[in-house]
């Protein structure tokens, strides 16, 4: 059974916007493809008026060594693996509860390690990123460092051949001089769904500022584009230190703020830190 009041969240990470419930001891609570999408709709009054790149369902912990499990809902109401930026708000909400700095905090993708500073900033430890082609997964063998395909694109002689990385999820990486020669939106509809990712991908377009900074937009696959994408900023930095264009600690400039991504050396771990917001909370009762 589930009850019958639980608390809801409205938050987000460099604007990246998030419904979230906390439905910890509901063993029975699930939320419909139909409620998903009515949440994320951008004209949702649940949500403001503004609608969620995804939904969150706070769980309790799978795990022992984790404190709770984080579920996660695209706006087309389908399941994902991972949200870095979500992570950082979900891992926010434990720590402020459990008056403590740091926790440790399960998706579908594994367990991730969250630290709060005292800029009431997040850092989430993301792991490791796959670099293979079967871990991404491409749908052929393929170097990942740079994509030899010729997509079926206008300006495909301006944006090149892409970087696949996976942090949790597919990623495909273009680097650009600038955001005013691309149709950005297009070209990330079309890829996200290309042959190549068969389980479609997440397209980020990145213009590089200097060796420690970097300005990111992303076409997350199920949402659309988003002001800010945690796991694509981070696929980002190593696709561009993979291809020697910045260094393993960098800045990056999203549409609704700055994330700081370090892809550490030694444990070749992407750490993520970046600020949270908590817009709205409330009870809700008997809504389901």
């Amino acid at each position: 059974m589930y009850r019958s009041a639980m608390d809801f969240y409205i938050m987000n990470g460099a604007g990246n916007r998030f419904a979230i419930f906390d439905a910890r001891g509901a063993l029975g609570f699930q939320v419909s493809r139909e409620v998903v999408i009515n949440f994320c709709a951008q004209n949702s009054t649940e949500m403001g008026k503004k609608g969620a790149d995804q939904l969150i369902i706070i769980r309790d912990p799978k795990s022992k060594k984790s404190k709770i499990f984080m579920e996660i809902w695209n706006q087309k109401g389908f399941e994902v693996n991972a949200c870095g930026n979500a992570t950082r708000c979900v891992a926010w909400i434990y720590m402020q509860e459990a008056s403590c700095s740091s926790m440790v905090l399960e998706t579908k993708a594994g367990l991730l390690c969250c630290k709060l500073d005292s800029n009431n900033k997040v850092t989430v430890d993301m792991g490791k990123p796959e670099l293979e082609w079967k871990k991404i997964p491409l749908a052929k063998e393929m170097n990942t460092e740079s994509l030899k395909i010729k997509f079926d694109l206008d300006n495909y002689k301006i944006i090149g051949s892409p970087s696949a990385v996976n942090m949790g999820n597919p990623h495909c990486i273009f680097f650009i001089k600038d955001f005013s020669d691309i149709d950005y939106k297009k070209i990330g509809a079309r890829i996200e769904i290309h042959s190549i990712f068969p389980e479609q991908a997440n397209i980020g377009f990145v213009k590089v500022i200097n060796e420690n900074q970097i300005q990111l937009k992303v076409w997350e696959r199920g949402v659309g584009m988003t002001l800010a994408c945690g796991t694509g900023a981070c696929a980002a930095v190593v696709a561009a230190v993979r291809q020697k264009r910045v260094k393993n600690k960098v800045r990056v400039q999203v549409d609704g703020g700055e994330l700081f991504i370090d892809w550490e050396k030694n444990s070749q771990h992407v750490l993520m830190t970046g600020p949270v917001e908590l817009e709205h909370k409330k009870v809700l009762k008997n809504y389901f």
